[in-house]
């Protein structure tokens, strides 16, 4: 067996160039991957505004109690008139400052007083004022090649004018399921020895989740003539085929023969729980991930293995998912000849130190376990788990997204 961590380099290592460049609008650029820099046309504010509702001043004018004459009413999206000498205006948070004016009072520091203010202190020098380019610089770059475009990213590119972005083709992705007792869901009561199909809408959702665009999921006969096809026909319409099933060793596991006599094929026995059997290789030229059969094991090595193979394809920057600690609320007596990612809550103590509970039901066909569970908790191949002890835990969200 390879550990995770090799079988993942080799993984990367045989990552292909990205797909071509397009431009989208903003409106539908979340979830994409961008293929050039992206700088600042403009500063952010693009002039300095006001950061509270107030009364715009020249703060050497003001003197705690002493009138100030207001002369003018300032909204955002307005077009202020300088400042009089010796005179307020009121103004609104967001709107912009007029010529003159050094400081914002909050209205709460001032006293309305027939038509004018009496501030009750002397503001400091730029005082609730939020300069031109506080935000963002002009010309400064916002994103690199690489950023997988957040709602977050949509919208301070929106701030500074950005209509419309360069990025990479969505990958078209084939989802293929195997196995003669597999039937859709939603098809009735299930036959003697059937069970329905929940890899295939599982990895569907995955995918669409990550942004690529996924190819309706097949059901795949367990015969050799069946999975060619399959493989043959996936490969031709897509740019990466991702099986379940069929990889291990078993007399009705097609995929594996298949996938050599139609291409190339690395099968691994990957060091971790649950998973062990992966398969990596090409259909043609098109590359293909196989992955285990048992619904957990397919979740947890698409989330280990799959998704940042898939996301370098896409041309997305990979970093590791962030590692937090927490206290075992259990213990592991005999070491693991791999690692094992246990499902587990992470929950509070009244010490305020997070404590990794695991989900009662770890067996890989539990797919329960990854539903309730927050996190998956690693156990180091060889290594032994006091209750109590610290363990490493990585956030299902930050593995989905």
């Amino acid at each position: 067996m390879i550990p995770l961590e090799d079988a993942l380099a080799r993984l990367l290592a045989a990552v292909p160039a990205p797909p071509a460049l397009e431009t989208v609008p903003l409106a539908s650029a979340a979830g994409r991957v961008l293929a050039a820099p992206v700088r600042a046309p403009a500063d952010v504010p693009a002039f300095a505004d006001s950061a509270m509702d107030g009364y715009a001043v020249r703060r050497g004018e003001v003197v705690p109690g002493a009138l100030l004459p207001l002369r003018q009413r300032i909204a955002a999206g307005s077009a202020p008139a300088p400042l009089e000498r010796g005179t307020t205006a009121r103004i609104f948070t967001g709107a912009p400052l007029p010529e003159g004016a050094d400081a914002v009072l909050m209205q709460e520091d001032c006293e309305a007083d027939g038509e004018g203010v009496r501030p009750g202190r002397v503001p400091a020098a730029g005082e609730n004022i939020r300069p031109r380019g506080e935000d963002i610089a002009a010309g400064s770059e916002l994103f690199a090649p690489g950023q997988r475009l957040r709602p977050q990213d949509i919208g301070l590119l929106a701030s500074t004018g950005c209509g419309e972005v360069v990025v990479y083709r969505r990958l078209q992705v084939a989802v293929l399921a195997t196995g003669d007792e597999l039937v859709p869901a939603g098809q009735g009561p299930l036959a003697p020895g059937q069970r329905y199909n929940s890899n295939g809408p599982m990895l569907a959702a995955l995918l669409a989740r990550l942004g690529f665009a996924v190819q309706p999921p097949l059901m795949v006969g367990d015969s050799a003539e069946a999975t060619r096809t399959a493989l043959a026909e996936a490969a031709a319409g897509a740019d990466l085929v991702l099986s379940t099933g069929g990889v291990s060793v078993g007399e009705e596991d097609h995929v594996r023969a298949q996938v050599s006599a139609l291409g190339e094929l690395d099968l691994w026995k990957v060091a971790v729980k649950p998973g062990k059997p992966f398969a990596f290789g090409r259909v043609g030229e098109t590359p293909f991930i196989g992955l285990p059969g048992n619904p957990t094991s397919v979740f947890v090595t698409f989330c280990l293995l799959a998704r940042p193979y898939l996301l370098a394809a896409q041309g997305a920057r990979v970093d590791p998912p962030p590692a937090l600690w927490a206290r075992a609320a259990f213990a592991v007596e005999r070491p693991l000849s791999r690692a094992d990612y246990r499902r587990v809550w992470l929950r509070s103590g009244d010490d305020g130190e997070t404590r990794a509970e695991p989900y009662p039901k770890q067996g890989s066909g539990v797919l329960s376990s990854v539903c309730a569970a927050d996190a998956l908790a690693r156990v180091p191949a060889g290594q032994t788990l006091a209750a109590g002890d610290a363990v490493q835990v990585l956030l299902l969200d930050s593995l989905l997204s």
